[in-house]
């Protein structure tokens, strides 16, 4: 499992490689479109919710503000003007909680980060709302083991041309880890750095990649075995 390069900086997404993220935005899709099946089938709610984020997504950005606004746009669409101010306000709350929600942290983060700490520079690299991300970011506990934080709106093979260019380091010294082929892996090996894919059990739609995506990454089962990845010696 060890690798033939030597990264200085090793980057980190958040939502759903160090804490769970996505499942309970799934959770609050289902409750949103049970509400909403009096107007219409739960699974054509479900596909004219994640057409309205998408269309929104230029306006909004990620996260929850941008995809409660957008259960609300599809809520008056689906019902035809006819939803109640009092269900609006109804899942304008179910969004708020996806804000308020405790931080979960996954298998193996709070063992690898101060492990990695001492020998690399370690990077959150998240994408999503800037005070979302902050908010959650604290709530983790996390923040004392990143030397940098990056909350980026897009994650694209410029986004982190331009992220290692402020890092001072050069696309062989950069590692990424993260759960999205599409957003963590794909962009930093187009800009020349390395990546390592830990698929987590649930992706966002939107994240997903059809199958014949190049390879070339590493593909861990968990973030307990990075360290073994790289060569560390793991009590």
């Amino acid at each position: 499992m060890k690798h033939t390069f030597h990264p200085t900086v090793i980057a980190f997404d958040a939502d759903d490689t160090l804490w769970m993220n996505e499942i309970y935005f799934q959770e609050t899709e289902r409750t949103f479109c049970h509400w909403m099946a009096e107007y219409a089938p739960e699974t054509s709610v479900a596909e004219q919710l994640f057409q309205t984020e998408m269309r929104n997504l230029s306006l909004y950005g990620y996260g929850a503000k941008g995809f409660t606004l957008s259960m609300v746009e599809t809520a008056i669409n689906v019902s035809h003007g006819r939803v109640s101010a009092g269900r609006v306000a109804d899942i304008v709350k179910l969004g708020q909680t996806l804000l308020t929600r405790p931080v979960e942290l996954l298998d193996g983060v709070v063992e690898v980060l101060p492990l990695l700490h001492p020998h690399y520079q370690l990077v959150l690299a998240t994408k999503g709302d800037l005070l979302d991300q902050q908010r959650k970011l604290d709530r983790s506990g996390l923040r004392h083991w990143f030397h940098h934080i990056e909350i980026m709106s897009r994650k694209e093979e410029t986004d982190y041309r331009q992220l290692m260019s402020r890092l001072g380091v050069s696309p062989d010294e950069f590692l990424m880890v993260g759960n999205s082929l599409k957003s963590d892996v794909l962009p930093v090996m187009s800009a020349g750095g390395h990546a390592v894919w830990i698929p987590y059990h649930t992706t966002w739609q939107h994240e997903e990649v059809a199958a014949s995506h190049p390879r070339g990454y590493t593909e861990l089962h968990s973030l307990h075995q990075l360290p073994v990845m790289l060569g560390m010696a793991v009590q």
